[in-house]
């Protein structure tokens, strides 16, 4: 075997075992009894240091050093395995251990503040979250920025100040749209109950709309709706709740577009650096197309309304267009997996802004629910009214997902960028999606971006797609043209 072949060989027992740990991940937050929480933080810990000592293994440097790729892919698969050691050799084994275990053990402890109204009983754990986060980023940022560290675990090749400079670019339109929206009169809010097992039926036909392979993968419930896995074991979750079907189904839409993601991507790079999606933005960019461009449109919501029909009988809402301004309807909300389109990016904002004021140092944990209120009041216009609407809504920080955030706004401006690529490669897209078929969309992401996996660099996919730099400005025309059109602006 050439150094290449033995690279690869140990690299692809790597991802297995990456994927091992991920399915633990998957079990704790469905299945898993909530009493095995301090046995399981101990299972992670331990796979975590197997993992870190084969991602930071000296036998890696030698490879590379050695190896000789024949075309493109094999360029690319050094590049982004260089890319990991050289990140993994700079982490302590033991620090990398005790975020595995501590984060393990605080996702238990946040489901459960969050189920008590309990910030105090959150805190101390994401204090210790926080530090040992912020000893990884120091490690990585080796005297530079600890949160750009940080988002180069999700977003690579992108700092904190570029995604600040595109956050200051979108806030005045974003800003200016929901004032004028919110003046108009508020379509008919979705009102009743409904029922949750026939919402999981529907929520399967939802998810087999839009492509998601169920011969390997499938559709459970959580309490903070995720994918998990890639390649051939790729699993999604969704919620329900009586009185708002709209949460299940667009979950499921948004977590199906990961999972289309990486099941589309090319069979040849399972288990391979370049086999599971290049960034987090351009997976959010899948995940917010599927849900909101393709999913909230008016010829997929008529489609829609008339399963919702078959399902529940008569639900309160007139007739298709009635429908399609109830799905769409802004509204003032604290949710950021529930809030709209308009106001979604500025949930986001809010997150980024704090976290990055956490790893730096000038936010302490004990200050965090005082600032997220301030924040909210600020940017919204109304208080927070129980922490499960406020800063213990979201799961991502007790799990140390730092530099994730602004991960989901990339991918709505990468998603503005790919969706007016789309509909000008396929004329006929309102007319499928009015009959409930997603195909042409589909096939057209995964042929232009999904197959792709990890061959590109994130803002380069994303170009090759949509033939323009990535920019904020095709969403905000998206978002200024749709909700004009439903508010009379």
């Amino acid at each position: 075997m050439t150094a290449f072949d033995e690279l690869m060989a140990f690299q692809r027992e790597t991802s297995a075992l990456g994927q091992i740990a991920g399915r633990l991940g998957w079990d704790q937050e469905t299945v898993m009894p909530r009493g095995a929480a301090p046995q399981r933080a101990e299972e992670m810990a331990a796979i975590e240091a197997v993992l870190h000592a084969r991602r930071s293994d000296p036998r890696v440097a030698e490879w590379l050093d050695q190896a000789a790729p024949q075309d493109e892919v094999g360029k690319a698969q050094l590049r982004e395995i260089r890319r990991a050691y050289d990140r993994a050799v700079k982490v302590p084994a033991d620090l990398a251990t005790a975020i595995a275990r501590t984060t393990s053990a605080a996702q238990g402890t946040w489901a459960q503040a969050r189920e008590d109204e309990d910030v105090s009983a959150f805190l101390p754990v994401l204090e210790e979250v926080v530090s040992l986060k912020r000893q990884e980023g120091e490690a990585l940022a080796q005297g530079g920025d600890v949160y750009d560290a940080m988002v180069e675990d999700y977003e690579p090749y992108t700092t904190g100040a570029q995604i600040a400079a595109i956050f200051d670019e979108m806030r005045p339109r974003l800003v200016a749209l929901r004032a004028a929206v919110l003046e108009r009169p508020e379509p008919a809010a979705l009102t009743g109950s409904f029922d949750e097992l026939t919402q999981m039926r529907l929520t399967q036909k939802l998810a087999v709309a839009f492509g998601y392979d169920l011969n390997n993968g499938r559709v459970d419930k959580a309490v903070h709706p995720f994918s998990s896995g890639s390649g051939l074991d790729v699993r999604i979750t969704t919620r329900t709740s009586e009185t708002d079907p709209f949460n299940c189904f667009f979950s499921t839409i948004h977590e199906v577009g990961h999972a289309a993601y990486e099941q589309g991507i090319d069979r040849g790079y399972l288990l391979t650096p370049l086999g599971r999606g290049v960034s987090m933005g351009v997976h959010e960019s899948q995940s917010r197309i599927y849900e909101n461009q393709l999913g909230r449109s008016r010829a997929f919501t008529g489609w829609l309304f008339d399963q919702m029909k078959d399902a529940f009988g008569d639900f309160g809402i007139a007739d298709a267009d009635a429908f399609y301004a109830t799905v769409n309807r802004v509204h003032n909300g604290y949710i950021r997996t529930e809030a709209d389109e308009v106001q979604y990016n500025l949930h986001i904002m809010l997150r980024f802004d704090l976290e990055r004021a956490l790893m730096a140092g000038d936010l302490q944990v004990s200050e965090l629910e005082a600032a997220w209120n301030d924040r909210f009041k600020a940017d919204f216009g109304y208080a927070v009214d129980k922490p499960s609407n406020g800063c213990l809504q979201d799961v991502h920080w007790s799990v140390g997902l730092f530099g994730y955030f602004p991960t989901y706004s990339l991918g709505n401006v990468y998603a503005g960028c790919l969706y007016q690529a789309l509909r000008g490669a396929v004329p006929e897209l309102d007319a499928q999606l009015a009959e409930g078929d997603t195909t042409g969309a589909t096939a057209w992401l995964r042929e232009h971006v999904q197959q792709h996996g990890g061959l590109y660099a994130p803002r380069e996919i994303i170009q090759r797609a949509s033939g323009v730099e990535p920019g904020p400005e095709p969403l905000l025309d998206y978002l200024e043209q749709k909700f004009s059109g439903l508010y009379g602006l």
